[in-house]
């Protein structure tokens, strides 16, 4: 395994793809096939991977900023199905071949979009912190949360406490950086974003992904998507590989980033 990757550098060795509608920013590591392509949730951005990029070392990986997150622009999304376009246009700029493909929160939802859109192009599915019909009413933490921000968003902001809540292991640095990036995000499009999300109905969608081999890891301690969240996704995909990880919450590849990696590389093999 390489050593930590320097959080100081990592946006400038982005990469950039132009789309017909904007601009897609990612990283990239060359490696063995197949590659891996990682998709971060709300918020984040490729830097969301970058603890689990040592443990992964050797392999092939793609790890784009989602749209309007990061340094990618383009027009605002009217659903999944925009995010996904984007990702299945990465893979095939890059001549990627059945990649195993990697989704974090809305980064999982919108890689059961791409592969329902896109059947064939993906060789393995791994769902982290997933849910396939969100939860998140009036109420919730993360709705009175988001309506109380305001413009600029401050990186101390006390709500990052509970939206990057994680094992105090998880190195400061890297969260620093990570609740930066988010905090550049302008409120009105945090609200946007949570908007589409919480009409994201996935329940038969996800049967029209293909027949691949899915893998599912949550974390049992998941503040965001719960038990409920988890019993539906296995219900749903019975045939998928579950895993459930003790003491990890909604971020296992920032608390676990080994036995992710891990679970990642199984896959790779499998595709081969």
């Amino acid at each position: 395994m390489s050593g930590p990757l320097d959080q100081d550098s990592w946006v400038d060795r982005k990469r950039q793809l132009l789309l017909e509608n904007g601009r897609l920013a990612f990283m990239e590591q060359a490696g063995a096939e197949p590659a891996v392509v990682l998709v971060h949730g709300f918020t984040d951005t490729s830097r969301s991977f970058s603890l689990l990029m040592p443990h992964l070392a050797g392999h092939r990986l793609v790890i784009p900023d989602l749209r309007n997150h990061g340094s990618s622009f383009g027009a605002e999304p009217d659903g999944l199905g925009c995010f996904a376009s984007d990702l299945i246009a990465l893979a095939k700029a890059k001549n990627l071949h059945r990649p195993v493909l990697v989704g974090h929160s809305l980064g999982a939802m919108v890689a059961i979009e791409a592969c329902a859109a896109a059947p064939g192009l993906f060789g393995a599915l791994v769902l982290i912190g997933c849910s396939l019909r969100p939860r998140i009413g009036n109420e919730h933490p993360v709705t009175t949360g988001l309506q109380a921000l305001r413009d600029p968003i401050h990186p101390a902001d006390p709500f990052f406490d509970y939206w990057h809540h994680c094992r105090e292991d998880v190195p400061r640095a890297f969260l620093e950086k990570i609740a930066l990036e988010a905090s550049g995000m302008p409120a009105a499009r945090w609200r946007s974003v949570l908007d589409l999300i919480r009409h994201v109905d996935l329940t038969t969608r996800v049967h029209e992904r293909g027949s691949i081999e899915t893998v599912l890891i949550n974390g049992v301690e998941d503040m965001l998507f719960g038990s409920v969240d988890r019993a539906l996704l296995v219900s749903a995909l019975p045939d998928a590989t579950a895993i459930d990880l003790p003491r990890t919450g909604h971020n296992p590849h920032w608390e676990e980033p080994a036995l992710v990696a891990a679970v990642i590389r199984n896959c790779a093999a499998a595709a081969q």
